[in-house]
């Protein structure tokens, strides 16, 4: 067996390749500042138990990154829409004290329908990542009815925050006038169904058995799950997938880091945002990079909105739930390419 050649070469390049800078730096400052307004006016007001909905709010400007202005403002929108939904959705089930099977099912759910939105409105990132996130997350915090509306309207508030430095920093360049022909939606063909399908199933599996192993943080496992499986074949799976495992382990070891310096919310608000940062000058390069950067910001977040007694039981099952989620995708994409291989050989004889 070479691995100096062939598949096993290929991969070790895919895995390894950085992408071209690509004027990052100005989506890593637009997104940073997106974050930092809610969450320094909920540290101001005393309430970051709030902050993971305004978060997962801002997260509506990562989107449209690469598009003119007209296109990125039109798909922020649709996915602000689609982020206020999910957190609206999450924490209704954790209000409800839903069981967390069903908490997994809602969310695998939430995962292939936003699949074929994202498609359908050939959005960039593509897939179902930060839905499922956001779904995911709420659901696993303890949260009263009234926290619906506090998700609802913080959600709200947040993507017109994003929505509004979008405009503004679009302004400041001179790209207002920045047009091109609307992209008409696609209806969803057999194949996009087909996709969406494998990652409602992908997700389901990866959360159920993060719900065997860890317990609370199977949102995590189904994240994973869902990043792997966003990629168009398999090939292409076990490369993401690969670079989300050895970046979240990697990262881990930098939140270790930064939990033992024990600092006040301000700083942790601080980092947060340096992370976002780097997450945003390295996701379209490499993506086992940009990890070292979302993984402590993720678990910033969550610290930051639901304190724990034991940060290193949270780091643990980030750990473990990232690689049940990679296995999860691996083993869904394997089976369909020896489904698919074997429907070939068939028509072949």
């Amino acid at each position: 067996m070479n691995f100096d050649t062939g598949p096993y070469r290929r991969f070790a390049q895919q895995f390894a390749a950085i992408g071209p800078h690509a004027g990052a730096h100005r989506v890593a400052l637009r997104v940073a500042i997106s974050l930092a307004i809610p969450l320094l006016t909920l540290w101001s007001l005393g309430r970051l138990d709030l902050s993971i909905y305004a978060t997962f709010g801002a997260f509506a400007s990562l989107y449209g990154r690469d598009d003119v202005f007209s296109r990125r403002i039109v798909m922020q929108v649709q996915a602000g829409v689609v982020q206020v939904v999910s957190l609206a959705v999450g924490t209704t089930l954790s209000a409800a004290a839903a069981p967390p099977l069903v908490s997994v099912a809602a969310v695998a759910l939430i995962a292939g329908l936003v699949t074929v939105i994202s498609r359908a409105l050939r959005w960039h990132p593509p897939g179902a990542l930060f839905a499922v996130f956001a779904a995911g997350a709420t659901a696993s915090i303890p949260a009263s009815a009234d926290a619906v509306w506090h998700a609802a309207v913080l959600g709200t508030a947040a993507v017109a925050v994003a929505l509004i430095v979008t405009v503004l920093f679009a302004a400041v360049r001179g790209a207002l006038a920045e047009t091109a022909d609307a992209v008409p939606a696609a209806m969803p063909s057999a194949r996009t169904w087909g996709a969406a399908g494998l990652v409602t199933l992908g997700a389901a599996v990866a959360g159920a058995a993060a719900i065997w192993v860890t317990g609370d943080h199977w949102y995590w496992a189904m994240v994973a799950a869902v990043a792997a499986m966003s990629r168009p074949h398999l090939q292409a799976q076990m490369v993401r997938g690969a670079q989300r495992l050895v970046g979240t382990l990697l990262g881990v070891l930098i939140a270790a880091g930064l939990f033992a310096l024990d600092m006040p919310p301000l700083a942790v608000i601080l980092v947060a945002l340096a992370c976002q940062a780097g997450a945003e000058l390295f996701v379209g390069r490499n993506y086992a990079i940009a990890l070292l950067f979302i993984t402590p910001l993720a678990l910033l977040m969550v610290e930051l909105a639901a304190p724990t007694n034991d940060p290193g039981q949270l780091l643990a099952d980030r750990a473990l739930d990232t690689a049940v989620g990679v296995a999860a995708a691996l083993v869904v994409g394997v089976l369909v390419w020896l489904a698919e291989r074997g429907r070939t050989a068939s028509s072949a004889r």
